[in-house]
């Protein structure tokens, strides 16, 4: 079936559509698609082609609540603070790193925020006491500004319930002050995670190996970073690589991908108030997955990416 299926993608001609277009008209498919519970602002996608250099984007400036896409803003700033020297690389750090990644793990993240930070959980605060507070919480919040980014709000750690306290205070009255990303923010770091170019090589291939997801055989858990998402849609000996995110309101994937045809793209795919309906995600990624094939790469591909090993724990 996956055999047909590919072959039929390489026998149709190349599309002449700019990715933006597409981008756009793969939105409007899948609002379609799945309406009337998905509305056009219910959706946000952001996509480039990492053989091309060309990008496309739909509602892609839109800045949301992530859910856990944000860990990756967080993997990203501990490894420049421990490539900088102001973070110790301890094993008990490594291991919350790995578990924030590869498992979600919510008190991995609040364990590594503190890190961060040097900021801790507990009773309300005030006055210059929570201004401190606060000044410190946005560390990570000034290390993306310094790069660039704009629009996005990274300085609140992950929970199950709650938060409480000085967490919940930090929030603002109204969750004014929630984590929020935008898919071309996030797009932009996944790509420069790809390409080597936020920290050294070395750091970057650290990252990717906590980003490789294994989709063969299958899960009964729809929330499984490997197979609940847009691994669903991607044909065998594609190499996948992803953080996901959802609450009880959102459900969203930000992934890289490389087909077996060589393709590379990095795809970030933000939806809201459908965190009940998992085939949102993977409907964008099949309609990914048949432009890639059609048009194969401009450059001559790279060496395929190999699948990481991860080290013993």
């Amino acid at each position: 079936m996956i055999l047909r299926w590919l072959l039929a993608l390489a026998a149709v001609p190349a599309c002449a559509q700019d990715l933006d277009t597409f981008v756009k008209e793969a939105a409007a498919k899948t609002v379609a698609n799945f309406a009337p519970s998905l509305k056009a602002d219910h959706l946000a996608i952001s996509v480039m082609d990492l053989s091309d250099g060309a990008s496309g984007s739909y509602r892609g400036d839109v800045a949301v609540y992530p859910a856990s896409v944000v860990k990756l803003f967080y993997l990203v700033n501990a490894e420049a603070q421990m490539e900088a020297g102001t973070l110790a690389d301890t094993p008990e750090l490594e291991r919350a790193l790995h578990d924030m990644i590869v498992d979600s793990s919510n008190d991995a993240t609040g364990m590594v925020v503190d890190s961060l930070t040097g900021t801790t959980g507990g009773p309300e605060l005030a006055g210059v006491e929570f201004a401190q507070w606060m000044e410190k919480r946005n560390l990570v919040n000034r290390y993306f500004v310094g790069l660039g980014y704009s629009g996005i709000n990274v300085n609140q750690k992950a929970f199950a319930e709650g938060p409480y306290g000085r967490e919940r205070q930090a929030r603002g009255p109204h969750f004014e002050n929630n984590n929020r990303l935008t898919t071309d923010a996030t797009a932009r770091l996944l790509k420069s995670i790809v390409e080597h170019s936020i920290v050294t090589p070395a750091r970057c291939d650290t990252m990717l190996k906590l980003l490789h997801r294994d989709f063969s055989g299958a899960s009964g858990n729809p929330d499984d970073q490997g197979h609940g998402f847009s691994s669903k849609a991607l044909p065998p000996g594609s190499q996948y690589y992803s953080k996901a995110g959802w609450t009880s309101t959102t459900r969203h994937d930000a992934i890289f991908v490389e087909l077996p045809n060589g393709a590379r793209y990095i795809a970030v795919i933000f939806t809201v108030d459908n965190a009940k309906n998992p085939e949102i995600i993977p409907f964008v990624s099949k309609l990914l997955v048949e432009r890639f094939y059609r048009r194969p790469p401009r450059a001559a591909p790279t060496a395929p990416l190999a699948p990481p090993a991860y080290p013993p724990r």
